[in-house]
């Protein structure tokens, strides 16, 4: 996969993908309103370790409001292109709208991420195809009917994804995928995903998963706040990578990066981090 022109090899070490957010109603609180505070933010992330910045200006969390293309665009687009303008790091635009996602590109943008799975704009994946970008694919299991296997579910609905990607021409070895860690699952039912993540490597597409800083990690440490959820979060991280992730969405940087150069220098004979 070539990203930003660069091949990747997602077999040569965990990929660490670091957030920022534009929407005020982020659950995590780490919303940034400026392109100064959006170049330090991404700046500092990349400085300790992250190779993807993840730009999003609408809220994912349950009962959140929708957030209108156009109020996207407003807020992504001006963030974008104040990181693209100090680094060359790869950029994803984190949005489910074509709208949203063109204008994105536009502004210095390399990868789409779609936490709905393109299920809810038609045009999301014909412009990904147009556009020859990588592309992520998001399982949310929200309005779904469930079968009582979660992994099942999990597969079903990525396959889905990707047979609307394929449709639409995207090459397929552009495409991550994420099962969709809190996107409608119980506490439980997450604990469980994560268990099986190695089930997703049938799929043939490198995995991604984000569990930072989420309310299953708060509930098992006795309902912890989002404030106190960063050991949590980097434990979640590390069994996402045993598990076969190859790339972690996260807020926390900098721990994040050590656990899973040090999980990587296990798993793969001791080379470590190329």
């Amino acid at each position: 996969m070539a990203i930003a022109g660069w091949p990747w090899r997602w077999d040569e070490r965990t990929r660490v993908m670091g957030i920022v957010n534009a929407d005020p109603d982020s659950f995590a609180g780490d919303a940034v309103t400026t392109a100064e505070q959006a170049q330090w933010m991404a700046t500092e992330m990349v400085a300790a370790g992250a190779e993807i910045i993840d730009v999003g200006g609408e809220s994912t969390r349950p009962g959140a409001d929708p957030v209108s293309p156009d109020e996207q665009v407003r807020r992504v687009v001006p963030l974008i292109g104040a990181i693209r303008a100090v680094l060359d790091t790869p950029i994803s635009i984190d949005t489910s709208s074509a709208v949203v996602a063109g204008a994105a590109l536009d502004a210095g943008a390399d990868i789409v991420n779609d936490v709905r799975g393109l299920r809810t704009d038609p045009d999301l994946a014909p412009l990904c195809a147009a556009r020859q970008v990588p592309l992520v694919v998001v399982h949310n299991q929200r309005g779904r009917a469930g079968s009582g296997d979660v992994m099942a579910d999990v597969r079903a609905g990525l396959e889905e994804s990707l047979a609307i990607a394929a449709a639409a021409g995207v090459a397929d070895d552009r495409i991550v995928v994420d099962p969709g860690f809190g996107f409608g699952w119980t506490p439980d039912e997450n604990l469980e995903l994560l268990r099986r993540l190695p089930e997703l490597a049938a799929l043939g597409h490198p995995v991604l998963v984000g569990v930072s800083r989420k309310s299953t990690i708060g509930t098992v440490l006795g309902d912890r706040p989002v404030g106190g959820r960063l050991h949590g979060s980097v434990a979640a991280a590390v069994m996402a990578v045993v598990g076969g992730a190859a790339l972690v969405r996260v807020h926390d940087v900098a721990p994040t990066v050590d656990a899973v150069r040090l999980v990587d220098a296990v798993l793969r004979a001791g080379r470590g981090p190329s």
